[in-house]
């Protein structure tokens, strides 16, 4: 079957915060991590169904929608989950904010690598806890960020206070996939210091380089599992964040039950929709997805050839091997604000700052859009180059 990522779809005016952001302007959003394509078209059927139904009651997924995530992960990881361990969530945010409730204290610290997902550093603070930012190494040698474990030591040496390490994987901004390897010496460092581990895995499924698999941290032993909280949504991969269901894998009871413990009175209960969306998406919507990974492959290509020919003093510090978000390096344009700079031409980016990056150094492109979304965009950001 032949899927369509070409069509330009019109969400001005829509309820699109991406769109939104930039409405009355011509700058083009290339921001937040939402794609400008439709969704997969067993998604929408399945909404259709459902909608059809037409009660729209609190919600508790059926068996039927349990089964669909615990035979993808099976089928696609070798991962073998008890329906138990699912704890459903109304978006990954609130998975980390809730993580950070539950196994840190106020005062105690919560470890990630930078640059990284804003709400990776916010989740700590905005409970009084703090977060820990240890930047990420770039491998000139082999053009990858790697996670500098001398620098994890030194944070934590003779401290106490770290009790939390959150992991992107694969990693956004800087398009990682993280192989066995680091995961083991990762996984390692986090049991010998007492830290409990949080992966966020919700672009696991986007991996754009066919050699790389993804391995999910607790798939590594008994003991990481033990030790491990594992976030994943069907969001990002089949473009349905607006939807709000996403889900935590647990297998160590008691890191369940206080995981829970901290939800109870905040967390808001996954929506009747989402939960129909999430069952199509893992368990009808695989063609999709491979033809998505094709077309986003191109994207991908696209920009690498086109920051080398066309963008002097923009670089791709390292191999992407993951996500549709690219991570540009525009230190050397000395620009003071590189996102003012390019919205006054007419393509709106992500700051790098928010992502722990020094001021000025990194821009965040979203190319997941048709591609003549993507060519106006390189084209704009060229312009404001000249």
């Amino acid at each position: 079957m032949l899927y369509d990522f070409d069509t330009v779809h019109p969400r001005q005016g829509t309820d699109s915060q991406k769109w939104q952001k930039y409405a009355g302007s011509d700058i083009l959003p290339m921001w937040v991590a939402d794609m400008d394509f439709h969704t997969s078209p067993a998604i929408i059927e399945a909404l259709r169904r459902r909608v059809a139904h037409g009660i729209f009651g609190y919600a508790r997924p059926t068996p039927s929608e349990t089964t669909a995530v615990v035979e993808a992960m099976q089928t696609r990881y070798g991962w073998s989950i008890s329906p138990d361990w699912l704890v459903w969530l109304p978006g990954l945010v609130c998975g980390l904010n809730v993580t950070s409730q539950a196994f840190a204290a106020p005062g105690e610290q919560v470890l990630c690598n930078t640059p990284v997902y804003p709400p990776f550093m916010s989740a700590a603070t905005n409970s009084g806890r703090e977060s820990l930012a240890v930047p990420l190494a770039l491998n000139t040698a082999v053009r990858r960020w790697e996670i500098d474990f001398d620098a994890m030591e030194r944070a934590v040496a003779d401290n106490g206070r770290a009790k939390l390490f959150f992991l992107c994987n694969p990693h956004n901004p800087v398009a990682r996939v993280f192989q066995r390897d680091e995961l083991l010496k990762l996984a390692e460092f986090c049991l010998r210091h007492k830290i409990i581990l949080c992966s966020d895995e919700i672009h696991c499924d986007l991996i754009l380089d066919p050699a790389l698999p993804h391995i999910p941290a607790a798939t590594l032993s008994a003991e990481i599992a033990a030790n491990t909280v594992t976030l994943m949504a069907p969001s990002k991969t089949y473009n349905i964040p607006g939807l709000g269901t996403s889900f935590a894998i647990i297998s160590n009871p008691k890191l369940r039950a206080t995981f829970v413990r901290a939800t109870a009175g905040i967390v808001a209960e996954v929506n009747t929709l989402g939960y129909a969306a999430c069952a199509a998406a893992y368990r009808d919507s695989e063609p999709w997805r491979q033809a998505l990974l094709d077309y986003l492959r191109g994207n991908r290509d696209r920009i690498a050839d086109f920051v080398a020919r066309e963008l002097p003093g923009v670089i791709i510090d390292g191999v992407h091997e993951a996500t549709y978000l690219a991570w540009l390096n525009v230190g050397a344009l000395k620009f003071a604000d590189p996102v003012a700079h390019f919205e006054k031409h007419g393509v709106g980016l992500s700051d790098g700052v928010f992502f722990g990056a020094p001021r000025g150094t990194h821009v965040r492109l979203n190319f997941g859009c048709p591609r003549a979304t993507l060519d106006e965009g390189l084209r704009r950001i060229k312009n404001a180059l000249s």
